[in-house]
């Protein structure tokens, strides 16, 4: 998968879906540019604070893609810790996150 591409995943004919698609392509999207941004800032490989950012940006990367492949199988906005509904004012704020807020405070 590059990092670089946005995602072409076949749509659903559900408007709500279309729209999850839409919140998560632009967290994608902005996720990749302070990527690019803080490959530009010329740090040296060693400086740990920059390499903790850029691999805290790559896993949220990796929990949108999670994200959409969880719309293609029907199961976005179900916590994966409870199997409870995640509300949707937290899937507004955060679109890729798995877990209620109860569930992610013991995750």
């Amino acid at each position: 998968m590059s990092l670089d591409l946005p995602r072409t995943e076949p749509r659903t004919a559900h408007p709500a879906a279309d729209e999850v698609r839409r919140r998560l392509e632009h967290a994608r999207t902005t996720r990749l540019a302070q990527l690019k941004a803080l490959d530009e800032t010329g740090q040296s490989p060693g400086d740990h604070l920059v390499s903790n950012q850029r691999d805290a940006i790559k896993r949220v990367l990796t929990e949108i893609d999670e994200a959409f492949a969880r719309v293609d199988d029907g199961t976005y906005g179900t916590c994966l810790g409870c199997s409870k509904a995640v509300p949707p004012e937290r899937l507004e704020i955060l679109p890729h996150t798995r877990y209620c807020v109860g569930c992610q405070g013991r995750a």
